[in-house]
C-alpha cells in the first residue's frame, strides 16, 4: 500500500518537475549568483565594500522606491475594488466597459509612458491645454518631487489596474450570494457588508494580487526612465538609480540584492497576512 502510494506521488512529482527546473535555474540560480557576486570586489576579495559603496545614494533610492510602490499599489487597489464591484453586478454595458477598461494592460510600458509624457507636458501638454480652456494657469508637473511621483504612480495606476480589478473580479465571482442577502435582510448596511463579509472573502485574492504588482512596481525602471528621463532630484529607484549612474557592476549586484530582500519581505508580509485572513474566514 505504501510503495504504491510513493509511487503514484513520484508520478505526479514527474510534471511539476520541468516546473521546478524552470525556476531553479531562471530564478533561484541568478539571484544567488547575484547575491554572491555582490560581495566581490575588483581586486577578486569579497567584503562589504560595494554596500558601503553605495550608502550615500541607496536611502533616497530605498525611499523612492518604498512611496512610489506602496503609493501606486493602494491606487490600483482602491481603484480596482470599484471596478469589480461594478462589473460583477448585472448592469447594462458592462460588456462594453469591461473590453473598454482592459485596454490599457494590453498597451506596452514604453507606449503608455510615452502617452503619459504628452499629456503632462509642462509646455503644450494635454493637461496644461484643459487647464487653460477652463481658464487656469498652467503647471510644471515636474517642478518637485512628490509631483513627478505621483504622475508616475498615476500613468502605472492606468496601465496596471486592469490586472488587479480582473484578479478581484474572480473573487467577487466565488462568493456566495447567499451571505450577502442574509446579512441584507439582517439590517447591515452596505457598508458594513462590504466590511465584515466583502473585503474577508477577497483578502486571499487581494493579497495575489498585490504579489503579483509588488514585485513588478518595486522592478520599476521603463516608465519612470520615458516619462521624466533620468533626474535623480526628481525619482531614483534602485533600479532606476544604480542602472543608469553607477558604473561598477559590482555596486549594481549590491543593490539588485539589497531589493530582493525588500521583495522577498513584501512576498512574505503579502502572504502571511492574506493566509491569517483566509484562515480566519
Amino acid at each position: 500500500m505504501i510503495n504504491k502510494s510513493f509511487k503514484r506521488n513520484y508520478k505526479y512529482m514527474l510534471f511539476v518537475l520541468p516546473a521546478l527546473i524552470y525556476i531553479i535555474a531562471l530564478s533561484f540560480f541568478p539571484a544567488a549568483s547575484v547575491i554572491f557576486l555582490s560581495f566581490k570586489t575588483p581586486k577578486d576579495t569579497y567584503s562589504l565594500g560595494n554596500y558601503y559603496a553605495i550608502k550615500g545614494s541607496l536611502l533616497k533610492a530605498t525611499f523612492d522606491t518604498v512611496i512610489v510602490s506602496f503609493g501606486a499599489l493602494l491606487i490600483q487597489l482602491f481603484f480596482a475594488i470599484l471596478i469589480a464591484n461594478i462589473l460583477i453586478k448585472s448592469l447594462k454595458g458592462n460588456k462594453i466597459f469591461s473590453t473598454i477598461f482592459i485596454i490599457p494592460y494590453g498597451i506596452s510600458t514604453v507606449v503608455s509612458a510615452f502617452i503619459f509624457s504628452l499629456i503632462f507636458a509642462s509646455v503644450g501638454g494635454f493637461a496644461n491645454s484643459t487647464l487653460h480652456s477652463l481658464g487656469l494657469a498652467s503647471i510644471d508637473w515636474y517642478k518637485t518631487q512628490y509631483s513627478s511621483m505621483g504622475i508616475v504612480m498615476f500613468a502605472d495606476f492606468w496601465k496596471n489596474t486592469p490586472l488587479v480589478a480582473l484578479i478581484l473580479l474572480g473573487g467577487l465571482s466565488s462568493m456566495n450570494p447567499a451571505m450577502l442577502e442574509a446579512a441584507s435582510i439582517d439590517g447591515a448596511g452596505p457598508v458594513r457588508r462590504f466590511i465584515h463579509i466583502t473585503l474577508p472573502n477577497l483578502a486571499p485574492f487581494i493579497a495575489i494580487a498585490l504579489l503579483i504588482r509588488g514585485v513588478s512596481e518595486f522592478n520599476i525602471f521603463a516608465l519612470p526612465l520615458v516619462l521624466i528621463g533620468y533626474h535623480p532630484a526628481l525619482i531614483n529607484t534602485l533600479v532606476y538609480e544604480y542602472f543608469t549612474s553607477i558604473s561598477s557592476v559590482d555596486y549594481s549586484y549590491a543593490a539588485a540584492t539589497i531589493l530582493f530582500v525588500i521583495i522577498v519581505a513584501f512576498a512574505i508580509l503579502v502572504i502571511k497576512l492574506g493566509g491569517t485572513s483566509n484562515y480566519e474566514k
